[in-house]
């Protein structure tokens, strides 16, 4: 698990510069060649999916994307099949084309099935019917917040990565733009992440809402949830993250602490809809109709 744990750390980034490197020599192939040019252009498909996914996070982050990335996987077939096509049907192209969509093909099925999955065996502490595990942390103004603060309303516990994290941030915000919502409806937010207290203070600072922003310092609570990850931040993210980290949970209480609904998820990708939660909190009778 901590072999496979690094290997993902040091995955992604280089991940991205091979295919954008690819996907630029594909290109510069495809306007100078003059004979297999409709091979280097199925080359340089194959290099986008990847490229395209991660700058699509950064520009503008998605809370959540479907699991597997059928059409992205697809447009990556699609690039091979046309370099296969070309060499072996047409004749006309070498194995340059082919072997550069195949790279391309083999880091997004690496990218789909193995860096976005955790392996991750669910902890039954956080077992829907169980009682909330007792806590104390730090909140983003120094106060102690534990979970007998949460007692008597319905609570969403949010476990996130780091400021870092383009999906953890776009679920939260989505959290945010339902606060109306769900302060009518008496539910109290808690969002915890290991990272250092400034980020958790910026994050605090950007919207204007009375959660809790809590700091779970060296993932102490995380670990003792089963929750935690090792090398779970990429190598090279800025800002001093340690290389720890939780994988993203999210717990769902009703006033007296009971687990109403827990999700796990085993792939950093997929998160629950807010819509999901609240229908079952409504249907608990934890909040009103």
């Amino acid at each position: 698990m901590t072999i496979n744990a690094k290997l993902k750390s040091l995955f992604i980034f280089p991940a991205v510069l091979i295919s954008v490197v690819l996907l630029f020599f594909a290109l510069f192939q495809l306007v100078t060649g003059d004979h297999d040019r409709t091979a280097w252009a199925g080359a340089a498909i194959s290099a986008l999916p990847l490229p395209f996914l991660i700058l699509r996070l950064m520009i503008k982050p998605v809370e959540r994307t479907s699991e597997n990335l059928p059409l992205l996987l697809l447009l990556s077939a699609v690039g091979v099949m046309v370099a296969t096509w070309e060499q072996f049907i047409e004749g006309v192209a070498g194995w340059g084309p082919l072997s550069v969509a195949l790279v391309n093909a083999g880091i997004m099925l690496l990218y789909v099935f193995w860096y976005s999955r955790f392996g991750r065996i669910e902890s039954m502490q956080l077992g829907v019917g169980n009682k909330l595990p007792e806590f104390s942390l730090r909140d983003s103004a120094d106060n102690e917040v534990g979970s007998e603060d949460l007692s008597g309303s319905p609570a969403v516990l949010l476990f996130y990565r780091g400021n870092w994290c383009p999906l953890c941030m776009a679920q939260i915000r989505e959290i945010v733009s339902r606060y109306q919502e769900m302060d009518e409806l008496g539910i109290k937010v808690v969002l915890i992440s290991p990272q250092p207290d400034i980020h958790t203070k910026n994050l605090a600072g950007m919207h204007d809402v009375p959660f809790h922003f809590l700091i779970d310092a060296e993932n102490r609570l995380a670990e003792t949830l089963g929750i935690a990850i090792d090398n779970g931040v990429p190598m090279g993210v800025p800002g001093g993250y340690d290389p720890n980290t939780v994988m993203p949970t999210m717990v769902v209480t009703n006033a007296s602490g009971t687990i109403v609904f827990s999700d796990q998820t085993d792939n950093y990708r997929v998160r629950p809809e807010p819509d999901v939660f609240l229908a079952i909190l409504r249907r608990s009778g934890a909040v009103a109709q």
